[in-house]
């Protein structure tokens, strides 16, 4: 799900509704190309030669126009007309991705769906799969080049590889808003580079025109029995990076991503692929190296270069796309708080979270170590993005059915032919499973776990605090008639059952025997869209004449701020000075329980993602100098 940094490319000081990029539409679509693009851009380093050496020895000349004629159109159907011509229409506030379509799918039902809930974590997780994989094998492939132009630098591959991931890892939290001007024009030149290469072959062998013709693709799928559906798995790599124009929508808008695709980076592909296609029909040893062996020889090293950044682009959209996709996820009470920095006084998009950075740069080393080339990674590729594309499509239902108005039938009537070419290309990728393609599903299986397991523990817990606390207004009509002292000031309570007395507010009235002479108990909701606006932010309720009810309400894209956020009080014509007012927190310790309503691993875990939840205080920005934490102990 790329976004964040990389994004900057896009925006200005001058921002449209939801700090929206207002630059001039050829500068937007520059900045799509160099951010959405970079990870399909960098398919044909390895999409055309992977599918063709699946065939087995020399391909005949019928087979090379089949598989290309099956890049093509998958090009075609998959990119252009799924997600360019239908998935992009399925904005939520301008927003896209796998957990904005889920959040706009339950805005469509209109009540929460368990179903819809699981299937957006499902694509959530399969996208950190993703996100692991992509570097490794761009990179990888990419280096792989020097091979062809420096032979003596074969056995440094994977350590030319290594260092470039590393230090792609390390710059991180100097945000890339610097670097990111350039992302857009390297990308050009890029893809002018693809198709240049590809237009000079074309003429070597004419009848590779006959690719552009569906049924030779038809006729390789049906005549080759398994090796067809073998070769299906490698040809899907040429439509990684799809789901990054849905993703992306939010930072480009639709109509920059749509331009850029099909006035620039679509014929680029095509035409570098017919290329390609072209060239191995004329020199069919050239297959092991073809990308490369295309370009002339006094061109091959500034295109291993070219390669390299393109390559390390479509790297650092897949990072900052994790790092959007982590705060989505925190937002939506998936994953537990973590910490978030902010890369850019300007741009609210610019974050950086350590935990995720250096937990990807680890699986993408121990991938470079343990796959050593470009060629075993691509087996582990596919199977993330397809399962990711398959719930983007089953999630398109019910928006479009529930959402748009069109119906059950008309939906499904659109949507089930795109299904059954994604089922087709997973099960393709299937069967590469043994080769690698677990790798994916055993990180997004370790994702998906861990939000089930905060998902569920978080359930527990606040259904535990309803039942265990006293009503909270019970509590205002006994402090009505208690003898209790009362100070003067304001007391702020956070807590997320808003219908029960916070723990903090009795511990403060049990060991300082005092209440404040204004209460206001703070709850902090996520809705369903990216944003909401000021002016929806906060809703005040006066329970009595010492008791209040604030509830917050932050789209899943939002920052909460807690301090800027409680000022519209005085608008609403609320008395409320921060100096005079103290923030009480509860500080849950969480305990295992004797006899818990989760397994003894899961409450063991949730205890352990709780422990290392990134501080209240610093998540929601509380002046530190105004907080009271109250510990409690809580079974689990």
């Amino acid at each position: 799900m790329t976004s964040g940094e990389a994004a900057s490319t896009a925006e200005t000081t001058t921002h449209g509704a939801h700090g929206h990029p207002r630059k001039s539409l050829p500068v937007v679509v520059l900045g799509s190309i160099g951010v959405v693009y970079g990870d399909i851009g960098t398919s044909p380093l390895y999409a055309m030669k992977e599918s063709l050496l699946h065939v087995g020895g020399v391909p005949s000349a019928s087979e090379i126009i089949g598989i290309v004629s099956l890049l093509v159109w998958s090009l075609v159907i998959v990119v252009t007309v799924k997600y360019v011509m239908l998935v992009l229409r399925a904005d939520n506030q301008g927003e896209g991705g796998a957990l904005s379509l889920m959040a706009l799918a339950q805005t469509a039902l209109k009540r929460p769906n368990r179903v819809i809930l699981t299937l957006g974590m499902i694509g959530a997780a399969l996208f950190y799969g993703d996100a692991i994989l992509t570097p490794a094998v761009s990179v990888l492939s990419a280096v792989e080049g020097l091979k062809v132009t420096t032979p003596w630098l074969d056995a440094y591959i994977v350590p030319i590889a290594l260092a470039i991931i590393i230090g792609l890892y390390a710059i991180q939290s100097f945000g890339t808003a610097k670097v990111a001007v350039f992302f857009g024009p390297i990308m050009a030149v890029w893809f002018v580079t693809l198709a240049v290469i590809g237009v000079s072959h074309i003429g070597d062998a004419p009848q590779i025109l006959h690719a552009l013709n569906p049924v030779n693709g038809f006729w390789f799928m049906t005549s080759h029995g398994i090796l067809g559906f073998t070769v299906l798995g490698s040809v899907f790599l040429a439509v990684t990076g799809a789901e990054a124009l849905y993703a992306d929508m939010g930072h480009f808008g639709k109509r920059p991503i749509r331009i850029a695709w099909l006035g620039f980076v679509g014929p680029a592909l095509i035409l570098n692929y017919l290329g390609q296609g072209a060239f191995a029909l004329n020199d069919a040893a050239a297959l092991p190296n073809l990308f490369f062996l295309s370009a002339p020889e006094w061109a091959r090293l500034p295109l291993v270069i070219l390669a390299t950044l393109a390559t390390i682009i479509a790297g650092q959209a897949v990072i900052t796309g994790a790092f959007s996709l982590t705060q989505q996820a925190i937002q939506l009470g998936l994953l537990p708080r973590l910490q978030i920095e902010h890369t850019s006084e300007s741009e609210r998009g610019q974050i950086y979270l350590p935990t995720v950075n250096w937990l990807m740069m680890i699986g993408v080393v121990i991938l470079i170590v343990f796959f050593q080339d470009s060629s075993s990674l691509a087996a582990a590729y596919g199977i993330a993005v397809t399962g990711t594309m398959i719930i983007t499509s089953l999630l398109g239902i019910v928006v479009f059915a529930y959402g748009w108005g069109w119906g059950l039938g008309l939906a499904v009537l659109v949507v089930t032919p795109l299904i059954a070419i994604d089922t087709a290309f997973l099960a393709a990728n299937l069967l590469k499973l043994a080769d690698g393609g677990y790798l994916p599903l055993v990180i997004g299986g370790c994702i998906m776990a861990l939000m089930a397991i905060w998902v569920r523990g978080t359930r527990l817990l606040n259904t535990k605090a309803q039942q265990q606390n006293l009503s909270l207004e019970t509590f205002i009509k006994a402090m009505e008639t208690s003898s209790v002292t009362h100070v003067s000031g304001t007391a702020m309570y956070l807590t997320s059952t808003p219908e029960t007395v916070p723990s903090a507010l009795l511990h403060n009235l049990k060991h300082n025997r005092v209440l404040h002479e204004k209460n206001v108990i703070v709850t902090i909701r996520t809705a369903e869209v990216p944003y909401v606006s000021a002016a929806d932010r906060l809703t005040y309720h006066p329970l009595s004449p010492a008791f209040a009810r604030v509830e917050l309400h932050y789209g899943f894209l939002d920052e909460p701020n807690l301090l800027e956020a409680l000022i519209q009080l005085r608008e609403l014509g609320v008395k409320f000075d921060v100096m005079s007012t103290t923030f009480f927190v509860g500080r849950r310790r969480i305990k295992a329980a004797a006899r818990s309503d989760m397994p003894r691993w899961q409450s063991q875990l949730f205890i352990k993602m709780a422990r290392h939840s990134y501080d209240a205080i610093d998540y929601y920005r509380i002046p530190a100098n105004r907080v009271v934490e109250l510990g409690t102990y809580v079974t689990l």
